[in-house]
């Protein structure tokens, strides 16, 4: 089974954290959520939710890590650009070929530690210059390699239907939007 590392830091936005794990785990991917407060598992998004995240970062090891991934949100991927095990986490992530992603501001560590050079990004509008190297596109969501990038709220379903396609397969992600009525959404606008 695949597993997936989502990292919280305090300010995170709600949906591009908690959609692709409500969207990863409903597609049969294991999924923990970590803290990275540093004194607690509870996590308070941008909005104020109070989210009691899985385990601590200090308890993990990620080397079983398929995919690590950041969700966006003010001033949730600063903080996460500021802890320095996040960044060493994805560093080797990346190294080993292994799958990377980021949502809305948090393509912003990506850029900063040089995995988005000579890649195709997208990201929350006015962050753009913070893909350093890298070719912006504007779309809701971008894969280059292994690196995958959202660009805000409303992409994070697409985000999260992208990223199970590429842990589990395309049949299994369409039929979560299916069921999700995602589908249906997109077929009646």
């Amino acid at each position: 089974m695949a597993k997936v590392y989502v990292f919280l830091a305090n300010g995170f936005e709600d949906v591009e954290a908690l959609i692709p794990v409500d969207v990863l785990r409903r597609g049969g991917v294991e999924v923990v959520t970590v803290s990275v407060t540093g004194d607690s598992q509870v996590v308070e998004t941008a909005h104020r939710v109070q989210v009691v995240a899985d385990e601590m970062f200090e308890d993990c090891d990620f080397s079983d890590a398929d995919l690590l991934m950041l969700p966006g949100g003010m001033p949730g991927a600063s903080n996460l650009n500021n802890h320095e095990g996040v960044r060493q986490a994805l560093l080797k992530q990346h190294a080993a070929g292994k799958r990377v992603a980021a949502i809305c501001a948090a393509p912003l560590v990506l850029g900063g530690l040089g995995i988005l050079r000579g890649k195709r990004a997208t990201c929350y509008p006015g962050f753009e210059q913070t893909l350093e190297g890298a070719t912006y596109t504007g779309d809701l969501c971008t894969v280059d390699g292994n690196v995958t990038t959202g660009e805000g709220p409303a992409a994070a379903f697409p985000f999260a239907y992208e990223l199970l396609s590429q842990l589990k397969d395309a049949d299994t992600a369409n039929q979560v939007a299916t069921g999700m009525r995602y589908v249906h959404l997109l077929e009646s606008i």
